[in-house]
């Protein structure tokens, strides 16, 4: 709560680096006492700052959306939740900037647990894991890779918050990426009867198999937000008109089917 409404205000107008420090010493859930070292953990964890002329700015306020890198990303995890115990079993990720893919990263994790359920849906068995690199190796390396990019998935409150719990697992810090996700924003700008991924590939003609395994659902979500760019408002410009974009502008009218003579209205499915 205390970073988000940090956010908002920076969002509205850069702000003096002194009086930031002071805002970071406020924070009753700092890591550190010393502000500048609370200031440098945030850039760490991925919070686009930059101070201009002794000011504190959000950096995707000023950046185009043709000049930022968004960082696509879709995880397999062997549960829902990591407090219990679950863990990612494959991470794939995306890097998309102006119109182009520049990067990717992909890698299943070492588990010896999958539930039948998930290895049906996934295909992942314990075998395909039992040489991969350790779960705290590659939140490691998918922190690097991942920078101060914008976090970019098809449920962001899943993928982003499982991620995040998990670098805090580890010691490795907590998620502060801006981030978008792109059931929101293809609500807004592309006519639909369903917005989960594998509907969203259907009416695109999104030709990727392996649905349900993390690279490819990065890879397809990747393809819709390059689709939903094509029709964002002309006022949308910067990033953070962009993600303000995809939570608050007026859904698309999606389109209607004919069911036992009356029309139905599909908002609710699966998002996989």
């Amino acid at each position: 709560m205390f970073f988000q409404k940090l956010v908002e205000k920076l969002k509205k107008n850069p702000i003096d680096y002194e009086e930031f420090l002071d805002l970071l010493s406020k924070n009753k859930e700092r890591f550190f006492d010393n502000p500048q070292l609370e200031f440098e953990l945030l850039l760490s964890n991925g919070m686009p700052l930059d101070i201009i002329d002794d000011k504190v700015i959000l950096l995707t306020t000023k950046t185009l959306i043709e000049n930022q890198t968004f960082c696509i990303v879709d995880i397999e995890t062997n549960g829902g939740n990591v407090k219990k115990g679950h863990q990612i079993i494959e991470i794939g990720a995306v890097k998309y900037k102006n119109g182009e893919i520049i990067d990717k990263y992909e890698t299943l994790v070492y588990e010896k647990f999958i539930p039948e359920y998930i290895q049906e849906v996934t295909k992942i068995t314990p075998l395909m894991l039992e040489n991969a690199p350790t779960i705290k190796k590659v939140l490691e390396e998918f922190k690097l890779f991942l920078s101060d990019d914008v976090f970019v998935a098809h449920d962001i409150k899943f993928d982003y918050n499982f991620i995040s719990a998990s670098l805090q697992k580890y010691d490795l810090g907590k998620l502060q990426n801006r981030k978008l996700c792109t059931i929101d924003l293809a609500r807004r700008t592309i006519k639909a009867n369903r917005y989960g991924l594998k509907y969203l590939k259907e009416d695109l003609n999104i030709d990727i198999d392996n649905h349900h395994r993390a690279y490819s659902d990065a890879l397809s979500t990747t393809y819709i937000l390059e689709e939903s760019f094509k029709y964002l408002d002309d006022s949308v410009k910067t990033v953070e008109d962009l993600i303000d974009f995809s939570k608050n502008a007026k859904p698309v009218m999606p389109r209607m089917e004919v069911n036992n003579g009356k029309k139905r209205d599909e908002k609710k499915e699966e998002n996989k």
